[in-house]
């Protein structure tokens, strides 16, 4: 995808963010080519180790690291791995972190097909007021309501017709506004989902999760979303299956 110079891109591309990545998946792997065109470095980590990432580093251009490097002296962080795989980061990862760095949160909580039950979401937690409980430092989620392939191949430059548009839900007005700031550089528009409390708004089953919609159409259903979380989205006592076969 080519984006022209416009004026976002510009002050993203002078600051040349040092951007951390944690996990290689399909998100990760659509975001990591679009943040490196757009000027930053991404340094990107796994649970296997950098040995394991030559496929995705020649694919992205991403430079494989250790997960404590990935969090390391960067400007914005991506944690972008199965949400039950949070707990098994190192403890006291983000420990060193400074608070101004911009933590994103992809996640998504799928308990039935891969996460199992977490009592604290199963209760009402929001999901990423889970992530960052957990971890210990603030985030931003965005990314976890569009597909990877939209992500990947649909951005467009800053004024299109029909660009497309990602919540970011956050407690922090300067943290959102970064978040907001590189979507335009990777060809999206952000929309402001409220807090974190707010974030069940764009939750999987909610009118605005894996929908290709524009600004307005984000906005719109963001406003239509129920905060009640229906079966499909809640845990059994045999999950979790598989996402061939539920349980």
């Amino acid at each position: 995808m080519s984006l022209p110079r416009n004026g976002a891109l510009k002050q993203l591309e002078q600051s040349h963010m040092k951007i951390g990545m944690i996990g290689a998946g399909n998100i990760g792997g659509a975001l990591a080519p679009l943040l490196i065109a757009a000027g930053h470095q991404v340094d990107v980590a796994n649970s296997r180790g950098p040995a394991s990432l030559s496929d995705f580093a020649e694919k992205t251009g991403a430079h494989p690291v250790t997960v404590e490097d990935a969090v390391r002296d960067k400007n914005v962080i991506v944690v972008t791995i199965p949400l039950h795989a949070i707990p098994a980061l190192p403890a006291g990862l983000f420990a060193k972190v400074s608070p101004e760095t911009v933590v994103i949160d992809t996640s998504n909580y799928y308990p039935r097909e891969r996460d199992g039950a977490i009592a604290a979401i199963e209760g009402g937690m929001m999901e990423s007021a889970w992530v960052a409980r957990e971890i210990g430092h603030d985030v931003v989620k965005a990314f976890n309501m569009i597909y990877a392939k939209s992500l990947a191949e649909l951005g467009k430059p800053t004024g299109d017709a029909g660009r497309l548009a990602i919540a970011v839900a956050g407690n922090d007005a300067t943290a959102k506004a970064t978040v907001i700031s590189l979507l335009d550089a990777i060809g999206f528009d952000g929309v402001d989902a409220g807090s974190l409390e707010d974030s069940w708004r764009q939750q999987p089953g909610s009118p605005v999760y894996v929908k290709d919609h524009d600004a307005a159409g984000v906005r719109k259903a963001l406003s239509e979303a129920s905060p009640e979380r229906t079966e499909q989205w809640s845990a059994t006592p045999n999950s979790p299956g598989s996402f061939d076969a539920p349980a």
